[in-house]
């Protein structure tokens, strides 16, 4: 009940009416995937510089489909986050304005689930720029993936500690890594830990994938 009201009186803050069907109930088969590069890790403060995110259906990333975006922040980049995610000045010389930014990018999501990695922080941060161009939190649905794979280990292996780090997940599921700190490869990434965890089992210690080799 709380729930629908919350999601009612978020609809009537929407300022921009070509996103409504941001509201309608989802029926289909696709996830998309995303993640964000930031200045920093203050949720007030700090801004994003970049959005990847990729659709993931039937078991299958579709690189066709995938969306990368530089965004220009407010202010300059600091040494620290420059070490932290290789986003330079000159790469964002001709990046996008926040408000196209993310108009882009719920063109691209639409109403599918949002699926990440600590995505808490990145819905967050995105809905920092909803709310400031269409008056809105982004209403749809959100799944951990991290949350995901506690589950299944906790339930295999009850009273464990579960390292939740993102490259001990790409790990123990046996998945590469393809370059860290890129918001499309880690998008990229982490619906390889969705698929992953949706099609295997646990066995001897070891993840083994139903479907792929």
């Amino acid at each position: 009940m709380f729930e629908k009201f919350f999601k009612n009186l978020n609809k009537k803050r929407l300022k921009d009416k070509n996103f409504k069907s941001l509201f309608d109930e989802y029926n289909g088969d696709e996830y998309v995937v995303v993640d964000t590069e930031t200045t920093g890790l203050d949720r007030k403060k700090d801004d994003i510089i970049s959005i990847g995110a990729v659709i993931v259906k039937n078991n299958k990333i579709l690189l066709s489909k995938k969306f990368h975006i530089y965004v220009k922040p407010t202010k300059e980049l600091s040494s620290e986050s420059i070490k932290i995610h290789r986003i330079t000045p000159s790469m964002l010389k001709n990046a996008f304005s926040p408000e196209f930014a993310i108009k882009k990018f719920l063109e691209f999501a639409q109403n599918r689930p949002l699926v990440g990695y600590y995505l808490e922080f990145d819905i967050a941060m995105l809905n920092k720029l909803t709310k400031k161009y269409i008056g809105i939190k982004l209403p749809n649905k959100q799944i951990e993936v991290s949350a995901l794979y506690y589950d299944k280990k906790i339930g295999l292996i009850p009273q464990a500690h579960i390292d939740l780090r993102f490259d001990s997940i790409m790990k123990d599921l046996n998945l590469p890594l393809i370059g860290k700190h890129d918001a499309l490869n880690d998008a990229i990434m982490t619906a390889l830990i969705y698929i992953k965890l949706q099609n295997n089992i646990y066995k001897n210690k070891k993840w083994v994938n139903k479907t792929f080799s």
